[in-house]
């Protein structure tokens, strides 16, 4: 018996206990009495929470510290498979360049989600419009999606998803959090039944800050209501040329960094049939990063080195590292590679590995700079502003003007 047919059996009981009640004051008594579902009906939130699986699932957030939180949202219609690749192409280096923030001397942490709009097989009733990734940490999540991304013809409704971006995502509310939405795309501003006005002010009452960008020509996105939605946005009207190839500086260090990044996965154990998942999830995003250039499989390195890469909701080690007696349990009950050890010899094997992961980590970390230094020095005054470039350069001066700093 399926969930619905559960609903509609409980409240067809509700119902009947109604229309047999023998008086005006029992039926009013029912009524008043709250519907009370068998558990079997409950909202299971506790497991929803749990199923990183599941990319729309909305967990609370939980504030650690100054946060930047960025919903990014993508106009997937048939002329935007320029920007996609870009995006694709360029999504670990600016976690990269975002990651390595902190304010009043403290680490960030840094959220991004993800929306794609204007596809004709999108539901119609919901504005052509899906979110694909809440606001999240899980790295290897968003670039599932973002890689999973086609393009198909449809109706551009801008106002509409920023709208939906506001009122779905968990938003900070601290005032010291940085909260940014970039709208990319490339049609006119103002299709749908949603006035860009009445969304633009919604995220200025959350003290969110929209940022546009149109994939064309600068005159032409200023005439079609690009450049007005970021002033109204509080934010910046960017633009980029969608079709230019992205530019990948290989550096001496790339294949180094990529060797590292090989041993790292052999530091991580899934637990449960979710940590199965993700395992599967960061070797297919391995292969994604790699098809495009050794330079991007090397960004991602990068970004499994940082602390932005987080696992702890799947990895026995990292979650040893947060929580030594869970995750000694865990690979008790949930993980074959520990399932037949002593929980002295699980305690010895992640001490092991913990130390093994953190070695590799710093061996990355040395290699960081001096690509970065390597890249520096190639750029040029002409070098394209692709996504990535033009994104980056903006969203980290509306950082510095909220008090952060880059390393």
């Amino acid at each position: 018996m399926n969930r619905h047919t559960l609903i509609t059996l409980a409240l067809s009981s509700l119902t009947l206990v109604s229309s047999f009640a023998v008086s005006k004051e029992a039926n009013q008594l029912i009524l008043q009495q709250p519907l009370q579902l068998p558990d079997i009906l409950q909202p299971q939130n506790e497991q929803l929470e749990k199923n990183i699986s599941d990319p729309l699932v909305h967990s609370q957030f939980i504030r650690t510290g100054p946060t930047i939180q960025i919903a990014i949202l993508l106009d997937t219609s048939n002329s935007m498979d320029g920007l996609i690749s870009q995006a694709k192409e360029q999504i670990w280096k600016i976690i990269n360049e975002l990651a390595s923030a902190n304010k009043n001397n403290k680490e960030v942490t840094l959220q991004v989600a993800l929306y794609e709009y204007g596809k004709s097989s999108l539901a119609q009733q919901d504005g052509y419009l899906q979110m694909l990734a809440p606001l999240t940490n899980d790295l290897d999540l968003l670039s599932e999606q973002l890689f999973n991304l086609q393009t198909q013809g449809g109706e551009e409704y801008a106002g509409k998803v920023i709208l939906e971006s506001i009122k779905q995502l968990n938003w900070s509310t601290h005032k010291d959090d940085l909260k940014l939405v970039l709208i990319a795309g490339n049609e006119s501003f103002e299709q749908g039944n949603i006035k860009s006005v009445f969304a633009l002010e919604k995220a200025n009452q959350a003290n969110i800050i929209v940022n546009t960008m149109f994939c064309g020509n600068y005159q032409e996105g200023i005439n079609i209501g690009w450049s007005k939605a970021a002033l109204l946005g509080k934010g910046k009207y960017l633009n980029i040329n969608m079709n230019e190839n992205v530019v990948h500086i290989q550096t001496p260090f790339d294949d180094k960094i990529n060797q590292y990044g090989a041993q790292l996965n052999d530091t991580y154990f899934g637990y449960g049939e979710i940590g199965k998942q993700a395992k599967i999830r960061q070797t297919a995003q391995d292969n994604n990063a790699k098809s495009s250039s050794s330079s991007v499989m090397a960004e991602r390195n990068l970004a499994k080195a940082s602390k932005q890469y987080k696992t702890d909701s799947w990895d026995i080690v990292s979650l040893y590292s947060d929580d030594k007696d869970k995750a000694i349990e865990m690979a008790k009950h949930n993980s074959e590679e520990f399932s037949e050890l002593n929980e002295d010899e699980i305690i010895i094997k992640l001490e092991q590995q913990k130390k093994e992961r953190e070695n590799i980590q710093n061996k990355i970390n040395e290699l960081k700079q001096k690509r970065a230094t390597f890249i520096k020095n190639k750029i040029t005054d002409d070098t394209e502003e692709d996504f990535a470039s033009v994104l980056l350069k903006n969203i980290k001066q509306q950082a510095i003007d909220n008090g952060y700093n880059f390393d």
